[in-house]
């Protein structure tokens, strides 16, 4: 149905019931009126949404059913009880270029007016933009606890069990995608779920072998907003939830929620990789990496805080025999967490000393990056001696903490407490001379809303829209004083926040546990960052066995490690690992061939073509990037024997090659494009045109 409704039905229901916003209306009267209309289809062709003139919706995924019809606006009232149904009482459709819009007006019995766009893009099939905003046209204040603004049921079917990504973090650092057990049940708020993990991406998706479904909003700055998912009997539930009570006085409205409902086919990739072009278009995107980005990375860590910069120099030419091209000066180099000057111990001559550090580690050809944990500051810091006051607060007057250094977070919104990080990235990169910069630190993906009275927020909320602002000022910095600078943002264990990417050009696995992690996150940030992200595996220390290359190779990823050489540090601060960090002449010759294969092919500045293979169902797990005319791939299993398909190939023939070894492997087509295969672990191929040198 497009067009209005009868001007008649809608006057009788407009003047029902705003009447009965004073007055309960009897609930017979409700029943009927949920039940008038029928439903009207509303599609671009491969998403239909079916929603009635109660505001029930179902979901169709070209023309097959995938969801329930069920309502969409659920409110559940500050006295416990349930909103009554919005009844439809206008709709209206137009069309303009490549864009189809929708509005639908509903009323209820409580006295709140909702009203709803949906809009149609062609540069986005299967994807519904969304704006929902509520007005009360009672006499009275309405109270609400909890507003439900999308909720949808992925069926169970013949397809088998379903996966989720949620963009949430957690202080466990669990998966971003997980399998849907019987039992699945996780809230996924975008808030602080600790005291120093929080924040990340919006984007909710459920999906199956078949299809899947994904929503999230859309605002250019964080909402604490929850999108849970959790298995039911009937299927999985995805949901976007706003359970902050407010109230509206009469007249009073809320102001809209940018969101978005997606069906697709695959993994998680085609959501994330819509949303990132759909927050670009509203002015949020990550900058494009300078070349230097995605060059290999030694870093320091091996050597842990009690380093010696002596350790450091005498591992600087061995790194860079292997083919690294960063050093990485780590924890360890400042006074304290939150005093931000070389510790005298290291550096006797302070600045000069720091100078001089970073022109030995440019005498070996290679460019020197400096960590530093922003908004991070112990008690006894001499920072929080001198300004007590730029700490976060929360609304019991306690600040926000942070476990790993047993420090405290500063409010990123607090403009004296900007200016001085402003400050301290033009001495690092201008004065200094380091080449780019690695924030560090789980507290730096989210903050909490700031009730520190010193700071005269508006709303308390401003803490967390304006960490984004607080992190571009420090990228904009450290770009001014060097334009190529790379500037690393590692938000330990979290679910990267999007906000925030803006700020960077160059980001790592974050810690990962596993080299499950490791590609997990590849494949998400290279579709949150673009197909070409410079995207950093972490220390490849950190992998399964401590060796996994691999990989970090086969997703795109640059290669990193913290290798000590020619022996491991006298006084770790951690139990080191069996074997410690040192490069053996065995583990030489593993990073020597990885390190060259990365640099041959530099395939984290190839195109990831993330939609081809699904993380979920495919076997054996399967990745694929083009870059310079061939295609390449990378195939993990702990033993695989049998047939794998090549996807994404062009007309012709192509000549497949093992890409470690270079052994030819089969010749394929588009057409006959399936290999027999057999190995443990991994395998990398590499495709050419038949008849071009591989």
């Amino acid at each position: 149905m497009t067009g209005s409704l009868a001007t008649t039905r809608r006057n009788l229901l407009i003047r029902m019931l705003a009447s009965a916003a004073t007055t309960a209306l009897p609930l017979p009267a409700t029943r009927v009126f949920a039940a008038v209309g029928s439903v009207t289809p509303i599609s671009d062709g491969v998403l239909t949404l079916a929603i009635d003139d109660a505001l029930r919706m179902s979901l169709l995924f070209k023309g097959r059913s995938i969801s329930p019809s069920q309502a969409q606006d659920s409110i559940l009232l500050a006295q416990g009880e349930e909103h009554p149904t919005f009844v439809v009482i206008e709709r209206q459709a137009r069309r303009a270029d490549t864009e189809t819009l929708h509005s639908i007006r509903a009323v209820s019995a409580s006295g709140l007016e909702l009203a709803k766009t949906i809009r149609f893009d062609a540069a986005y099939p299967g994807l519904a933009l969304i704006e929902t905003s509520l007005r009360n046209i009672s006499n009275r204040t309405i109270s609400v606890a909890r507003w439900t603004l999308a909720d949808h049921l992925l069926k169970r079917g013949m397809e088998g069990p379903a996966w989720s990504f949620a963009g949430a973090s957690y202080a466990d650092r669990r998966d971003w995608a997980q399998p849907v057990t019987p039992t699945f049940d996780q809230r996924n708020f975008m808030g602080m779920n600790a005291s120093d993990y929080g924040g990340g991406t919006p984007v909710a998706d459920v999906w199956n072998r078949n299809f899947g479904i994904a929503v999230g909003h859309l605002d250019t700055v964080p909402r604490l907003v929850s999108l849970p998912v959790a298995a039911t009997g009937a299927g999985t539930r995805i949901a976007l939830v706003d359970d902050r009570p407010f109230s509206l006085a009469p007249g009073e409205s809320l102001p809209p929620l940018p969101t978005f409902v997606m069906v697709h086919e695959g993994d998680f990739f085609r959501p994330l990789d819509a949303y990132r072009r759909l927050m670009a278009d509203r002015g949020l995107a990550a900058p494009t990496p300078p070349a230097a980005s995605y060059d290999p990375i030694w870093c320091a860590w091996g050597y842990e805080r009690d380093y010696t910069p002596e350790q450091v120099f005498a591992t600087l030419p061995k790194a860079r025999q292997l083919g690294l091209r960063w050093a990485v000066l780590d924890d360890g180099w400042q006074q304290t967490i939150g005093d931000w000057t070389p510790d005298r111990g290291k550096y006797p001559a302070g600045d000069a000393d720091m100078r001089a550090f970073v022109r030995q580690i440019d005498r070996n050809g290679m460019r020197a990056r400096l960590w530093v944990a922003p908004l991070a500051a112990k008690p006894s810091s001499q920072l929080l001696r001198d300004h007590p006051d730029w700490l976060l607060l929360g609304p019991d007057g306690k600040p926000q903490t942070i476990s790993w250094w047993d420090a405290l977070t500063l409010c990123p919104a607090h403009e004296p407490v900007a200016a001085h990080f402003r400050a301290l990235v033009r001495k690092m990169i201008g004065e200094w001379g380091y080449a780019g910069l690695k924030l560090d630190g789980q507290h730096l993906n989210g903050v909490a809303p700031c009730h520190n009275p010193a700071h005269h927020h508006a709303r308390p909320e401003e803490s967390i829209e304006k960490l984004q602002d607080f992190w571009k000022q420090l990228y904009d910095e450290a770009v001014a004083a060097n334009p190529q600078a790379v500037v690393e943002i590692c938000p330990c264990g979290d679910s990267f926040a999007f906000h925030n990417l803006p700020a960077t050009n160059n980001v790592p696995a974050a810690d990962p546990l596993t080299s499950w992690q490791v590609r997990l996150k590849g494949k998400a940030m290279k579709a949150l960052m673009g197909p070409r992200a410079a995207f950093a595996g972490d220390h490849v220390e950190l992998s399964d066995g401590g060796r996994d290359f691999a990989s970090s190779y086969g997703v795109g990823a640059i290669v990193s490690t913290k290798f000590t050489w020619p022996r491991d540090t006298d006084r770790p601060t951690a139990t080191l690992p069996p074997g410690g960090y040192v490069l053996t002449p065995e583990k030489e010759a593993h990073w020597r061939r990885w390190i060259d294969l990365y640099q041959d092919n530099r395939l984290s500045q190839g195109d990831y073509r993330g939609g081809l293979y699904d993380l979920a169902f495919d076997r054996p797990e399967a990745h694929a990037i083009g870059k310079d005319g061939a295609m390449h791939y990378a195939f993990y299993a702990p033993r695989f024997d049998g047939e794998i398909e090549l996807r994404g190939l062009g007309e012709g023939a192509y000549c497949v090659v093992d890409a470690l070894t270079g052994n030819p492997v089969a010749t394929v087509t588009a057409a006959a494009n399936r290999v027999r295969v057999a190995f443990d672990g991994h395998l990398m191929l590499r495709t050419l045109p038949a008849g071009e040198d591989a």
